[in-house]
């Protein structure tokens, strides 16, 4: 019996870097305050007053990526975040680093994170999300060490379902009120 296999990691003091700080990233910031671990944080579109708040150390993506023990990612898609982490940014990234992915599974090139994993260079990842959903038998991702895929349901418990649909209760009100709220595109 392999002991050490099974021991638990002491998150004190690790650095956990968020990359996008909307409502769900704000969220892994404030559990990780508890954790007492160090916050930093990427995203180009949240003014810095908001870092503050969140007790969030503000950091350019290449500085989150050299200094994280554990990354999670919370972002839309877009031009910018589609094939955002790869070979290049898992090589600047330290050694046994743990990566989550919460978001969308076209941030990271599949290929090249499999091969980290592999190699032993990260040294687990968590994914509620893959490139192509549901997931393709030949994804790299399936035969990869220490790899663990949810099938994008993280959200998927009984209160969160509730709360979307209560809050899509509150926007069509809201809207039919004349009082729009949590408008996308103004």
């Amino acid at each position: 019996w392999d002991r050490e296999r099974f021991t638990g990691i002491q998150l004190k003091d690790k650095v956990i870097g968020i990359i996008g700080l909307g409502r769900i990233g704000s969220g892994i910031a404030k559990r990780m305050q508890g954790m007492e671990m160090k916050t930093i944080g990427y995203d180009p579109y949240i003014p810095e007053d908001r870092f503050k708040q969140l007790r969030v150390e503000a950091a350019d993506l290449d500085t989150l990526l050299r200094t994280s023990d554990y990354i999670t990612m919370h972002t839309p898609l877009t031009k910018e975040t589609t094939g955002m982490i790869g070979a290049e940014e898992i090589a600047k990234m330290k050694d046994g680093v743990i990566i989550i992915n919460n978001s969308r599974g076209q941030m990271v090139v599949e290929q090249d994170l499999a091969d980290a994993l592999n190699s032993g260079k990260v040294a687990c990842a968590g994914l509620d999300v893959v490139s192509t959903e549901p997931i393709r038998a030949d994804n790299p991702l399936l035969k990869a060490k220490n790899c663990i895929i949810t099938p994008h349901m993280s959200w998927g418990s009984r209160s969160s379902r509730q709360r979307i649909m209560d809050c899509t209760v509150e926007n069509v009100r809201a809207f039919l009120a004349g009082q729009p709220q949590n408008v996308v595109n103004k």
